[in-house]
């Protein structure tokens, strides 16, 4: 299955694809959070991608926060072959080029929209060998455009400024 189905499935077609661990989870929560397996893991079969979810007492809010990490861990950790000759964005895609930072709160992050966008966004970027000029060239934006974009949330700055590092090249700032 194309990483797209993955990021596209509901929550329940992901843990169904997943295997799911619960266990006691150690840390804030007082005396009641050693008392239950309320921490969530979601070990994506397909893909080999790991998610946990262990910020409430409760494990359905857990499960929720680790179906919600598995779909960004996808996202951002499984990369696809992107052919450049002649490349056109996904709609996803050119939607996000086309409105910039400013509609990216918080709740469009959890979208599988935004996540498949940031997916094909990093393809790209990995098959132009990370060089920012040339991706923000091709994508018909200019570089500062294409840095914000990529700096503006915290994982995907991580991915791609470990990517670079990878080949010896600068971060992003």
């Amino acid at each position: 299955m194309p990483r797209l189905d993955y990021l596209r499935a509901t929550d329940d077609q992901l843990v169904a694809q997943s295997e799911v661990d619960r266990y006691r989870a150690s840390g804030p929560g007082g005396q009641h959070r050693n008392k239950t397996e309320s921490a969530v893991r979601l070990r994506h079969k397909p893909s080999g991608v790991t998610a946990i979810g262990e910020d409430s007492r409760s494990q359905a809010e857990n499960k929720v926060h680790a179906v919600r990490r598995l779909r960004a861990a996808i996202a951002l950790d499984v990369r696809e072959p992107v052919e450049l000759a002649g490349y056109v964005p996904s709609r996803p895609l050119a939607t996000m080029l086309a409105g910039g930072t400013a509609p990216l709160g918080a709740k469009t992050r959890l979208t599988a929209d935004y996540w498949i966008a940031i997916a094909e966004l990093l393809d790209v970027l990995v098959a132009g060998d990370l060089e920012i000029g040339t991706t923000a060239q091709r994508l018909g934006l200019t570089t500062g455009a294409l840095s914000k974009l990529l700096l503006h949330d915290d994982q995907v700055a991580r991915v791609v400024n470990d990517l670079r590092r990878g080949r010896q090249m600068r971060p992003l700032r």
